[in-house]
C-alpha cells in the first residue's frame, strides 16, 4: 500500500548526499597533493639539518629551495631561518600555499623544522 506523500522522499536525501560526496572529493582533489609535496619537503628540511655537520648553511638553504622548486611549492630565501648553536641546528621553514576553490581562494600555512645535533 502506497500512500501519496511518500513517493520520492528519499531522493532528495540521495540528492544531497552525493552533493556532499562530490564535494568532499573535490576538496580532497585540491587538498591531498599539496599535503604530500609539503611531507616531501618536510623529510628534505630533516635530512639537511641531518646532514648539518658537512653542510654550510647556504648549502642546506639551496638544497631545500631547489626541493621547493621541484616540488612547486611557493619558498623563497627569505621562508627559511637556520640557527646554529653550539651543537645543535635548527632550520625552520614557513609558506603559505594559495589553493583556488570556485570563488574562493584557501590559502594553507606551512611551518617545518627540524631540530639535531651537529656531529
Amino acid at each position: 500500500m502506497r500512500h501519496r506523500g511518500q513517493r520520492g522522499e528519499g531522493q532528495l536525501g540521495c540528492i544531497f548526499g552525493l552533493i556532499v560526496l562530490l564535494a568532499g572529493g573535490f576538496v580532497a582533489y585540491k587538498l591531498i597533493p599539496v599535503k604530500v609535496k609539503a611531507a616531501e619537503l618536510r623529510q628534505t628540511i630533516t635530512d639537511s639539518a641531518r646532514s648539518a655537520g658537512r653542510m654550510k648553511d647556504p648549502m642546506i638553504t639551496k638544497e631545500i629551495l631547489d626541493r621547493a622548486k621541484e616540488l612547486e611549492l611557493p619558498v623563497t630565501k627569505e621562508n627559511i631561518k637556520i640557527r646554529r648553536r653550539a651543537n645543535e641546528i635548527d632550520v625552520e621553514v614557513t609558506y603559505t600555499v594559495p589553493i583556488e576553490f570556485p570563488g574562493y581562494t584557501f590559502n594553507w600555512d606551512f611551518r617545518h623544522t627540524a631540530d639535531n645535533p651537529i656531529f
